[in-house]
């Protein structure tokens, strides 16, 4: 798929800029000796990797494949493929006891049940949002989606106490995952690399203090479609460059657009491209086959995710000022 005109970029360029600038930031700023790095076969933790490894040379890059009960089988298939593809050591390491002992699965399950009272083990789960955005002027809700052993399906409106819970229960993956990767950045004296892209990173598509903690951030200035461009540009496996964005985090598939974004990627990145260059609605529409209203929609979408994520990027707020640290 081409690149959209509004998106282009010099890939060979962007690559020799990142690799200069994680080589600044892991050996001279962070005084590190090397990097970790948390793959799980998506473009984005994959183009990490091998930016990575361009940067810092295959045997100062550590893989971490961190799948849990709920994983895709393919996270683990394409995370060990891409590992072998560059030639840098990696481990596998499933999570899943330590997120039972934790509670995770539990909390989980008991806000479930109480809306779904006859939810039992066995069956599988997501969450979607309604996606009546691009309909109305109503504020999108969010849905829970359960699957028997048997197949059927059924779906109800999560109220938001649920909702939260669910959230907070499934946020332990991201977290526990994180933890691993500090451990084994802090033994080998490596950097951790975080791996969102601008579309996460501008949206607040993350965790805190799970996938959105990290030493460096080498793609977050990047849209997803440049990504995916990168991953071409740097040889990857073509069942990674060709692989569509999922959130692996709940046992139904779920993709990032059905769960957060109001459009698939491929849109929003012009959406969001557009309205950080002030273009209109009007010619933001024309690109991406929406009305002036429905981009007017999805615009507000972008302001409102952007407030209501903002203490997601703060850092610790302290309440005076120590002035013998300067972070400036």
């Amino acid at each position: 798929m081409s690149l959209h005109p509004w998106l282009q970029f010099d890939p060979e360029q962007t690559t020799r800029q990142i690799s200069e600038g994680m080589r600044e930031a892991v050996f001279s700023t962070l005084s590190r000796k090397g990097a970790v790095v948390a793959v799980s076969g998506g473009i984005d933790s994959s183009v990490c990797a091998a930016l990575s490894v361009k940067a810092l040379g295959k045997d100062k890059v550590y893989g971490l494949l961190l799948p849990e009960k709920d994983s895709s089988s393919s996270s683990k298939t394409l995370g060990e493929k891409l590992c072998i593809h560059l030639g840098v050591a990696y481990e596998l390491k499933n999570i899943e006891s330590t997120l039972e002992a934790i509670g995770c699965y539990r909390w989980r399950d008991d806000a479930i049940r109480s809306v779904f009272p006859g939810y039992e083990s066995g069956w599988k789960n997501k969450i979607a949002i309604s996606k009546n955005l691009l309909e109305s002027d109503r504020y999108n809700f969010f849905k829970l989606i359960v699957e028997s052993p048997e197949g059927k399906r059924m779906e109800k409106r999560l109220p938001l106490s649920p909702y939260l819970q669910i959230v907070a229960a499934t946020s332990f993956k991201q977290r526990i995952r994180k933890t691993v990767e500090y451990f084994h950045a802090d033994r080998l004296n490596y950097a951790v690399v975080g791996t969102p892209n601008r579309l996460e990173y501008d949206q607040g598509f993350f965790v805190k203090n799970g996938d959105g903690s990290a030493d460096v951030k080498p793609i977050a200035h990047l849209y997803k479609s440049q990504v995916y461009e990168l991953g071409r540009f740097l040889g990857l496996p073509s069942s990674i460059c060709n692989s569509t964005p999922s959130t692996d985090t709940y046992s139904l598939a779920q993709g990032q657009d059905e769960f957060y974004f109001v459009l698939p990627y491929e849109k929003m990145d012009i959406a969001l491209f557009g309205f950080n260059a002030g273009r209109s609605a009007e010619e933001v529409g024309k690109e991406i086959g929406l009305s002036v209203e429905q981009v007017g929609r999805v615009f507000h979408d972008i302001q409102n995710k952007r407030k209501t994520t903002l203490p997601l990027h703060l850092k610790p707020l302290l309440l005076e000022t120590i002035p013998e640290i300067n972070l400036n």
